[in-house]
């Protein structure tokens, strides 16, 4: 496992991938900050998962 978010206030741990398994999650609210797409790109990481890149 390794951590790819953290709380900027607690330093908790938001996201983490699996290693050697195509999975990962994430635990936070995006809408929180500015900006309707701030997760986009977890969208993208999924569909890259799916198709096997």
């Amino acid at each position: 496992m390794e951590v790819t978010h953290l709380n900027l206030n607690d330093f908790t741990n938001e996201g983490m991938r699996v290693l050697g398994v195509p999975a990962f999650s994430v635990q936070y609210h995006p809408e929180a900050g500015p900006g309707p797409h701030d997760s986009r790109y977890l969208f993208g990481m999924f569909s890259d998962l799916m198709a096997g890149v």
